[in-house]
């Protein structure tokens, strides 16, 4: 049976997919904000990302799910705009949060510019509001958290070293440092990041987590449980 979270996720992302199905399921989205105590919407990039910020949560013995905290992937950066529409003062006005990467910190702030969160938000401007951004991205801020050393003995468990050794051989990737090539390796095959999100997670010291997933787990944490809605 899905959880509260799980039917809202699904229910907004069709909502913003904007298909035949997309009025029903906003009826359903506004029941679920309006009577289920939701406590934050988190929006990220995509399901790697969330797979990561789970599996943070797991590692400090928490259940987003369970605290009424969704975490919804956009399916691409530029959809954010759409999904603060849809959920932000203006729309649902459940508190938001979220992740996003270095090359589409624009996109981001730009919607909450224009969904009256901020105007001209840098980077370190949006932080207050509960967005964060990596350098480069979660892989990057993984890999150099854990170290590539840490990295490959990941790798290795998972079954995918000789595989990744192949890969350094191929000419494109011979002349890249390892830390490059293992960032270009977790998005050759599809559903490999969401793996390596879940594993490098595991992996880490939680003393050396990646600050934008740190600070926005604990935002998350921090943020007030709303009263249900009349």
């Amino acid at each position: 049976m899905q959880t509260t979270t799980e039917r809202f996720r699904a229910a907004v992302r069709e909502w913003a997919a904007d298909g035949a199905g997309a009025p029903a399921a906003a009826e359903v989205a506004r029941a679920l904000a309006a009577g289920a105590g939701l406590r934050t919407a988190v929006l990220v990039e995509g399901v790697s990302d969330h797979v990561a910020l789970d599996a943070l949560a797991a590692r400090h013995g928490r259940s987003l799910d369970a605290e009424a905290i969704a975490v919804v992937p956009l399916g691409g950066a530029t959809n954010i705009g759409r999904f603060v529409h849809l959920l932000g003062p203006r729309g649902l006005d459940v508190p938001l949060a979220g992740l996003c990467d270095a090359g589409e910190e624009r996109h981001f702030s730009a919607a909450l510019d224009r969904e009256g969160l901020g105007h001209g938000l840098t980077r370190a401007g949006m932080e207050p509001h509960g967005f964060y951004v990596c350098d480069a991205d979660l892989e990057e801020e993984l890999i150099r958290s854990l170290g590539a050393e840490g990295v490959q003995r990941v790798i290795d468990a998972q079954g995918d070293l000789r595989a990744f050794r192949i890969f350094q051989k191929q000419p494109a990737q011979r002349q890249r440092e390892v830390e490059r090539q293992l960032r270009r390796f977790m998005g050759t095959i599809s559903g490999r990041k969401s793996q390596y999100a879940r594993s490098l997670v595991d992996a880490l010291d939680l003393h050396e987590v990646p600050r934008p997933l740190d600070r926005l787990l604990a935002h998350v944490t921090a943020s007030p449980q709303p009263a249900p809605r009349d």
